[in-house]
C-alpha cells in the first residue's frame, strides 16, 4: 500500500473540480468507499440535511449475452443487439459493509453542488434521461460502468501530474488519513466497512512511524527545555562554579 500525501490529495481534488461527477473522487478520497459502493449509492441513501450516507448496494460490473439473430461475430459485450444479463447492483449481506456513514460539512456542501449540477443535466437530457436515482451517474441519467470509472481515475491521475496507483489506492489513502488523524480504531472499521481488526493493522507500518515522529516533535517542544537566548552558553555553568 501507498497511500497519496494530503498535498497530493488536493491536487487530485482540483483537477476533479474539472469533470463530471468530481464528488465521486471527493467521497472516495475522504471516505474511502469501495468502487462498487460509490458507483451504487442512490440519493435516497443519502441524507443532507443530516449530513449522512447509507451504504445498501454495490454496483456490479455488466455481464452481457448476445441479442442478434444472426452472429454478428462479436463479443457478447460488443454485440450491437447486447442483452444484459446482470443486475446493476447487488445487496451488501454483511453487517460491516451494510453501514452509516457521517459526511464532513464539506462533502455535504460538495454533494449538494453535484445534485444542482446534475438537475441541470437532466434538464438538458430531456425525454432521454433516465430516472434511476443514483447519485454518479451518466449524462443520461443511467449507471456509471465501473471500467469507465476506473479509467477516468487512470486519466485524472495523469492530469494531476501524479504517480500511476490503482483505484483501490484511494481507499487506503482515506484509511491511512483517518488513522493519522486519530480517529478511533472502531470508529474507522465502522467507516471502511471492517469486518476485523487485522486490516486495521495492515496500516500499522504506515502509521506507526508517523505517529512516533509526531510524539517526537511534541516532547521536544514541551518538554526539552530550550537555552535561554540572552545568556551566552557556559553561562550557567560558571555560576554554579561560582557559587
Amino acid at each position: 500500500m501507498e497511500p497519496y500525501s494530503v498535498k497530493e490529495i488536493q491536487c487530485l481534488l482540483t483537477e476533479a473540480l474539472k469533470r463530471r461527477n468530481s464528488a465521486r473522487w471527493a467521497i472516495a478520497l475522504a471516505l474511502g468507499l469501495r468502487q462498487g459502493e460509490a458507483l451504487g449509492l442512490k440519493w435516497q441513501d443519502v441524507d443532507l440535511d443530516s449530513g449522512l450516507i447509507r451504504i445498501r448496494r454495490g454496483r456490479l460490473r455488466p455481464r452481457y449475452e448476445h441479442g442478434c439473430e444472426k452472429p454478428c461475430g462479436r463479443k457478447s459485450g460488443y454485440c450491437p443487439n447486447r442483452k444484459q444479463i446482470r443486475p446493476d447492483t447487488k445487496d451488501v449481506k454483511s453487517r460491516a459493509g451494510r453501514r452509516n456513514i457521517g459526511l464532513p460539512d464539506e462533502l455535504v456542501k460538495i454533494l449538494i453542488r453535484h445534485r444542482e449540477k446534475q438537475d441541470k443535466e437532466r434538464t438538458n437530457a430531456c425525454q432521454l434521461w433516465r430516472e434511476e436515482g443514483w447519485v454518479f451517474a451518466s449524462e443520461t441519467g443511467g449507471p456509471l460502468n465501473p471500467n469507465t470509472d476506473y479509467h477516468e481515475w487512470k486519466s485524472l491521475l495523469q492530469a494531476a501530474g501524479l504517480r500511476d496507483a490503482r483505484l483501490h489506492d484511494a481507499r487506503h489513502t482515506a484509511a491511512t488519513v483517518l488513522l493519522l488523524l486519530g480517529v478511533p480504531d472502531r470508529a474507522v472499521m465502522g467507516i471502511m466497512g471492517w469486518s476485523s481488526e487485522s486490516m486495521r493493522r495492515r496500516y500499522q507500518h504506515l502509521t506507526d512511524p508517523v505517529l512516533k515522529d509526531v510524539a517526537t516533535r511534541l516532547n521536544r517542544l514541551l518538554w526539552e527545555e530550550p537555552p535561554d537566548p540572552a545568556e551566552p552558553t557556559g553561562a550557567s555553568e560558571t555560576r554554579t562554579e561560582t557559587k
